[in-house]
C-alpha cells in the first residue's frame, strides 16, 4: 500500500526550493504514486514558464561536460536551473545505470541547481514515459531552465525533440558523426548543432560536414529557422558563449513567429495522449485477469471471430 503524502505541503516546499521536496515529487512520478494526480494539479498553475533545454547526440561526444559548462553560464544570468539526466537502466534493479553526473560536481552544492538522474527503464527513445511530468515537476518547483539530457543511444534520440524546446545536437569530429547524425534522423530534429571536442583533428570537416547535410535536406520558407553549426571545446568552457548565443536566438525566433507555444501545446497533447494509453493499458490488464480478452483470443483461434472485431469488443469494454 503506498504512503500517504501530503501533497499541498510538498508542492509549497519544492516552491520554496527545497530540493529534498523536489526529489520527493519526482520520486511520486517515477512510481506512479496514487497522489500523482493531486501533484499534477497542484503544480498546473506555477507551469508554463520554464525554458526545456534537450541536449542529444552519441555516447563519447560530451553531453554531460556540455551540460555543465551550459549550467555555469544559465548561472552566472541569475538562472535556476533544473537538469534532468535519463540514464541507461539496470536490467537488474531498474534503476539508472551510468550514474555519470560527477561531471555536474562543480554545482553539486548550489542551492538555485537541481540535479536528478532518471532511468530509462528500457525506453527505446532514450526517454522514460515519465520524463514529462518531471519536467513539469521542475518547471512547477520554479526552475527557469531545464536541462534534459538524454542517453545517447542512436537513432531512437529523436524522442528529446518532442519534449523540449530547443534541441542541442552534439557531435564530435573523429567519430563519424556526419553520417550518423543523418542514418539517426537527428538532422532534422536539431535547432542548434554543437561540434565539441572542436580541438580535435578534424573538427571543421564535420562543421563542413554538418552544415552540407542540412543544406541538402533543407526545405525552409524564407524566414524559417536554420540550425546554427557551433564548434566548441567544453571542458576548457571554449565555444560556451557562442551556443548560449545561438540558444537566445532561437527562442526569439520561436517566440516571434509563435512556435514556443505550438510546440508545447503539442508537448502537452503528447502527454495527455500517453497518460490516457497509460490508463488504458491498466484497465487492459484488469481485462486480461477476468479472463474477458483469453476468452476472445480462443474464439479467434477457433475462427469464431476475427481479431478485428475481438479487438472492437476490448474497446468498446474499455470505454
Amino acid at each position: 500500500m503506498a504512503r500517504a503524502v501530503d501533497v499541498p505541503a510538498l508542492v509549497e516546499a519544492a516552491r520554496a526550493g527545497s530540493p529534498r521536496a523536489v526529489a520527493r515529487l519526482i520520486s511520486l512520478v517515477e512510481n506512479a504514486h496514487p497522489a500523482l494526480r493531486q501533484v499534477m494539479a497542484a503544480l498546473a498553475p506555477h507551469t508554463g514558464n520554464a525554458h526545456v533545454l534537450g541536449i542529444t547526440g552519441s555516447p563519447g561526444v560530451g553531453k554531460s561536460t556540455c551540460t555543465n559548462a551550459l549550467v555555469s553560464a544559465f548561472r552566472e544570468r541569475g538562472k535556476r536551473v533544473g537538469i534532468l539526466a535519463v540514464d541507461p537502466s539496470s536490467p537488474f534493479s531498474g534503476g539508472a545505470l551510468l550514474g555519470d553526473r560527477i561531471r555536474m560536481s562543480d554545482h553539486v552544492l548550489d542551492p538555485d541547481v537541481y540535479i536528478r538522474s532518471m532511468a530509462s527503464r528500457g525506453h527505446l527513445g532514450g526517454l522514460s514515459w515519465s520524463t514529462p511530468q518531471a519536467l513539469r515537476v521542475l518547471d512547477g518547483a520554479g526552475c527557469d531552465v531545464i536541462l534534459l539530457e538524454t542517453v545517447g543511444v542512436g537513432q531512437s534520440e529523436v524522442e528529446v525533440a518532442g519534449l523540449a524546446d530547443t534541441t542541442l545536437v552534439l557531435l564530435a569530429p573523429g567519430m563519424g558523426d556526419g553520417v550518423q547524425a543523418a542514418k539517426a534522423g537527428i538532422l532534422e530534429i536539431g535547432d542548434v548543432f554543437v561540434v565539441n571536442k572542436a580541438d580535435r583533428e578534424g573538427a571543421d570537416v564535420t562543421v563542413r560536414d554538418i552544415r552540407h547535410m542540412i543544406s541538402l535536406g533543407e526545405r525552409r520558407a524564407a524566414g524559417d529557422w536554420r540550425p546554427p553549426v557551433v564548434k566548441t571545446v567544453a571542458a576548457k568552457g571554449e565555444g560556451v558563449d557562442e551556443v548560449m548565443e545561438a540558444i537566445d536566438k532561437h527562442v526569439a525566433w520561436m517566440q516571434e513567429h509563435g512556435v514556443l507555444r505550438e510546440r508545447r501545446v503539442k508537448r502537452a497533447g503528447d502527454e495527455i495522449e500517453a497518460i490516457a494509453i497509460r490508463a488504458l493499458r491498466s484497465r487492459m490488464g484488469d481485462l486480461r485477469q477476468g479472463k474477458g480478452v483469453d476468452d476472445l483470443a480462443e474464439q479467434v483461434v477457433d475462427g469464431r471471430t476475427d481479431p478485428y472485431a475481438a479487438a472492437d469488443t476490448v474497446v468498446d469494454a474499455l470505454t
